[in-house]
């Protein structure tokens, strides 16, 4: 598993802009799959950083990146809650809720409609991708009923979060340097970190 693909489908989720992110991996044996994520999140979880595969089929694992502190305050908002609970999740306890999800995944071919729970989407525009609304404006992804302008931001900065990182990987900077640690940065030492590795 490169840095670079992890760079590319994870950086914001690494930057800790971003709750959590999925991309596919392909692979040719367990042993090799299972050797590839003990590497990367005994990298990754001094960070606060866990990766897990969520489903795999066919030599082809979706791996699951994600912030389990930023995944608890998301499923903590009381709407994250109801939508869970009216998908027959137990609870809102975010290691029972990963491991229901993950029974989702492997019963069905697409994504159930509140993965986005996971990802870091506002629970307002998941319960709109639920209800068909009329979406307002699409990005990573797409946007209902929360505020069209600050959604375009987030993407904006998100995508400036991915190019600079793997500019910064290209450099020679490793994983666990474009890694931060939140709770060790404040909001302004933050700011400071993006403007050091996207200058």
């Amino acid at each position: 598993m490169s840095d670079e693909l992890l760079i590319r489908c994870c950086a914001p989720t690494l930057a800790a802009i971003k709750t959590g992110s999925l991309f596919n991996f392909s692979y040719g044996c367990e042993a090799e799959l299972f050797e590839d994520l003990r590497g990367l999140n005994g990298c990754l979880r001094q960070k606060g950083v866990c990766a897990i595969p969520v489903r795999r089929q066919d030599h082809k694992a979706l791996i699951y990146v994600y912030r389990p502190a930023m995944l608890a305050r998301d499923l903590s908002d009381p709407l994250a809650r109801q939508i869970l609970q009216e998908c027959g999740y137990p609870d809102a306890n975010p290691t029972r809720c990963i491991a229901f999800l993950m029974g989702r995944l492997s019963s069905q071919q697409g994504f159930p409609h509140e993965i986005g729970l996971f990802l870091g989407y506002p629970a307002v525009d998941v319960r709109g991708f639920m209800e068909h609304k009329e979406c307002k404006y699409t990005g990573l992804w797409k946007v209902y009923d929360s505020d069209a302008a600050e959604a375009q931001m987030i993407f904006q900065r998100c995508q400036r979060c991915t190019r600079a990182y793997l500019r910064r990987n290209q450099e020679g900077w490793s994983l666990s340097r474009l890694t931060i640690q939140p709770r060790q940065f404040s909001y302004n030492r933050q700011k400071e970190f993006e403007r050091k590795v996207t200058a």
